[in-house]
Order: C-alpha cells, then structure tokens, then sequence
C-alpha cells in the first residue's frame, strides 16, 4: 500500500485501496505524521496546512470481516525513514505554557539511534502512533483515538506486537499511519520522532468476539487500551476494560479480580495530547501463565 494513497478519518467515504484475505500478509507505506510538510527547520508546525495533518494510509478491506468479529493484526516489522521530525509549539501538548518560540527539528536516523544533539543518541524503538478499523457510527479524524483504535500514541504498537481490533463495518477498513522512531508515554510536546515508514503485518480474523476496546499482546504482557474524554475518564474505562477481559477468562470471583489488578496491573499512559486522552493497562502474562489465559 502506497504512502500517496491515504485517508484523514477513519470511517470516510473512500473506496479501499485493496482487499485483502485473512492470514494476509500486507505492507503499508506511510509518510510522516506532518504529512512530509516539515522538510527544513525554517518550516513551522503553523504554516503547515492542517487539513493533510494525521494522514493513515488505507482503507484496507478484509474479506469476510463482519461487525462483531475482531481483526488480528501481528506487526511483523517496522522500518523507518533516515530522518525523523519534532516540533515545539506554544500552546500546544502538556507543555505548550513552557514554549515560548515554535521550533521544528530534523533528525538523522542511523545505525539504530537517532541524533537528537551532540550529546544524545536515542535507540531507535519504532511503533505505530496511528492504526484503526472504521469506527460504528460517524467517522472519527485519524488524530483522534477511540474504541475502534485510531491516534492511540501506545508505543507497545510495535514490531512483535499483536494487536486486537474490534470490527464495526463490513470489511474492517484498516489503515494506520503516524509512525514514530521512539516515543515517550504521554507524548508530552504533541509529537515523538515522527518518520515515514514501512510496516509489514499479517492480518487475521476472529469471528463473533465480543471486543469494546483494543488489546496489544506482546510476547510477556497483554496491555488493554481505554480511551476518554480526559486522564480519569481514560484511566477509569482501561480499568473497567481490563476487569471484563480477566472475568471473562480466569475462574475467579469478582473481588479476586479486582484484588489482582491491584497487585500485578501496571495503569500506564500512552498520550495526554489529543482530542482524546487514552491509557492502557499491562498485565503481566507469568503470573497468569497456570491458567492459559488467551484472547
């Protein structure tokens, strides 16, 4: 899937850019989160032209995906452009009082690490800032995360991750976009370091799985991410996402659920800077490991 061939809500009117069987696999090229916009430092996050911010390339449409089954996306590999992007902006992300001047900054990406001075090289940690089905209802702006996926900024979205989708329209309508070479939780300053890039994924299906919110599996954890209005809202609904994915697998009483997330859930924030805010918790997969716990 081309770059060039992108979408700025999930969910809009647009033809899919392909169909795709599941057990597929398929690679997605992206361009960055500024939509290649910020080439120089000379250019300001202001003269960009807002409309062509977030672009996600798809949709991709997945055979025989119905409302109400899960898509399975396995992140086989990331690969990302040899320069990355950041801005400060005043008024803008949970530092914006700080910022007094705009500033945009390129970044060389090399050997694994990305340059941000002299002084620091930061390891290159690739992960999808952007990736979602359609949503049920109206379309949602790809800057915007929700229950159907979308601007999560959760950097376990990485290469050996699984991610869990839930399905609201027929065919999925998959596209991701927004890829950064390493981010911080929170994404305080509105951005990571934001890259063009290349994802290969395989793509599955499971059918009639009742799913509200998405689910990222990785080799030691599960990481439920829940999405609200602000930072408790968030928190409070990873909480409530979190207890139904345990009851609804481990043959344990409610109140022993609930006690067990005390001890070995980790609530985490993947961003505070968007329309929405969006936490996750990570539950630790050894201490579960005698009941079998799967999706």
């Amino acid at each position: 899937m081309s770059g060039n061939q992108v979408i700025y809500a999930l969910g809009e009117d647009k033809a899919p850019v392909a169909e795709v069987q599941p057990g597929e696999l398929v690679v997605f090229e992206t361009i960055d989160a500024f939509g290649n916009q910020i080439q120089t430092e000379k250019d300001l996050f202001e003269s960009a032209d807002w409309s062509t911010v977030n672009p996600a390339t798809g949709p991709v449409t997945v055979k025989g995906a119905q409302p109400g089954d899960v898509l399975v996306v396995d992140i086989l590999d990331i690969e990302v452009a040899d320069t990355g992007v950041m801005v400060a902006v005043p008024g803008m992300g949970a530092l914006g009082h700080i910022i007094q001047e705009s500033e945009s900054r390129i970044l060389k990406i090399e050997h694994g690490f990305v340059q941000f001075n002299d002084a620091i090289r930061l390891p290159v940690d690739p992960m999808i800032g952007v990736i979602g089905t359609a949503p049920a209802d109206e379309p949602v702006p790809t800057g915007t995360p929700g229950h159907h996926g979308g601007n999560m900024d959760t950097k376990e979205i990485k290469k050996g991750a699984r991610l869990y989708l839930p399905v609201f329209k027929e065919g999925a309508l998959l596209a991701m976009g927004d890829f950064h070479a390493v981010m911080g939780d929170g994404e305080v300053v509105i951005c990571g370091v934001e890259v063009a890039g290349r994802a290969t994924v395989r793509i599955d299906l499971v059918k009639a799985v009742d799913l509200a919110t998405p689910i990222v599996e990785s080799k030691d954890h599960w990481f439920i991410i829940g999405t609200g209005a602000d930072l408790d809202a968030a928190a409070r609904y990873t909480l409530d996402q979190t207890y139904k994915f345990l009851n609804d697998r481990l043959p344990l009483t409610k109140n022993e659920i609930c006690m067990l997330m005390s001890v070995i859930g980790d609530l985490q924030i993947s961003q505070i800077v968007d329309p929405q805010i969006t936490c996750r918790m990570a539950i630790a997969k050894v201490h579960l490991a005698r009941y079998g716990l799967r999706f």
